[in-house]
């Protein structure tokens, strides 16, 4: 029986279930579907679950239904920024860049970040470059803006004149896509990105690019990658504080992982979610607003995806046609 499991979120506070046609959302669903075999494939070959996380952010980043790569928010000067992290729980070596304007899959940038071993985190005009001279792949700007984040920074850019920003929902807000793995060799990895939030000061830097706060892994205990209101994940250390609340009070994964978002980060009043392994395989997927796009796919194979409070069960992996 394999050891490793996988699981990723695209964000908290998605829309409503009235918002979308049964068809788009199941769109969104294959999608996440989609993320979970690209992780997977890795993990079930014997590989690393570094390689795990950054195909399934990857994939998540090229989908328009995510708040990361092509679909991400715009800021409020209608242009975006991007962010991501990667961290290593065999090493705790970790690497980000912020924002980001040019790199299609930031999650690639903030691998050779990693790799480079000279920063945890580059940002602006320079981590584009560093990531072009790296030979990733680079695009336009407006490569990332879909119509309908769009009419959500429309949206939010009419809140705020009138004064009703507070109001918002949670989708008209923000979003984010991760991914947490362990992989047979008992290693952990996390990986985060995405655009921030709809109307963002431009230059805003949130908890995905730094490590600790939306992104943690340490071997033997676990991997986290959050999403939601990144200055509150910020101000606590979200991701750190699952860990250590498993490290040091012994609380398991799903314990940990639900009091950090529903008292924590839920205290201050602002949705949030996350996803979290532990080093056995048992994974948790806690939020406190309306939905969470998040999916998983446990050591025995079992698959599952879900937007809302339905979890669609998608039997075991190894069952189902690949494609």
């Amino acid at each position: 029986m394999p050891r490793h499991a996988l699981a990723i979120h695209g964000g908290c506070g998605v829309m409503a279930q009235l918002d979308l046609t049964e068809e788009q959302w199941a769109a969104a669903r294959a999608d996440l579907e989609r993320a979970l075999r690209a992780g997977w494939a890795i993990l079930d070959a014997g590989g690393r679950a570094l390689d795990a996380v950054e195909a399934a952010v990857v994939a998540m980043e090229e989908s328009p239904h995510f708040n990361a790569g092509h679909g991400a928010t715009l800021n409020a000067k209608r242009y975006h920024e991007l962010e991501a992290t990667i961290m290593d729980g065999r090493t705790l070596a970790a690497g980000a860049v912020t924002l980001a304007r040019r790199i299609r899959n930031p999650v690639k940038a903030a691998r050779a970040v990693m790799e480079g071993g000279d920063a945890v985190i580059m940002g602006g005009e320079e981590a584009d470059a560093y990531a072009q001279a790296r030979g990733l792949a680079m695009v336009e700007n407006a490569y990332f803006t879909t119509e309908r984040r769009l009419r959500a920074l429309e949206t939010m850019q009419a809140r705020a004149r009138a004064g009703t920003t507070a109001s918002a929902s949670e989708a008209e807000k923000h979003g984010t896509v991760g991914a947490v793995a362990l992989d047979d060799h008992g290693d952990l990895a996390a990986a985060t990105s995405t655009g921030g939030y709809n109307n963002k000061p431009a230059g805003r830097v949130g908890d995905s690019p730094i490590p600790g706060a939306g992104t943690y892994a340490v071997n033997g205990v676990g991997a986290v990658s959050g999403t939601g209101k990144g200055e509150v994940f910020i101000r606590v250390a979200a991701a750190h504080e699952v860990i250590a609340r498993m490290r040091y009070l012994k609380e398991d994964v799903r314990a940990a992982a639900a009091q950090v978002v529903k008292e924590q980060i839920g205290g201050h009043g602002v949705g949030a979610g996350m996803v979290a392994i532990d080093a056995q395989g048992v994974i948790a997927a806690p939020y406190n607003t309306d939905g969470m796009f998040r999916g998983w796919i446990e050591a025995d194979g079992a698959m599952a995806v879900a937007t809302h409070g339905q979890v669609y069960d998608l039997g075991r992996v190894q069952d189902r046609p690949k494609g």
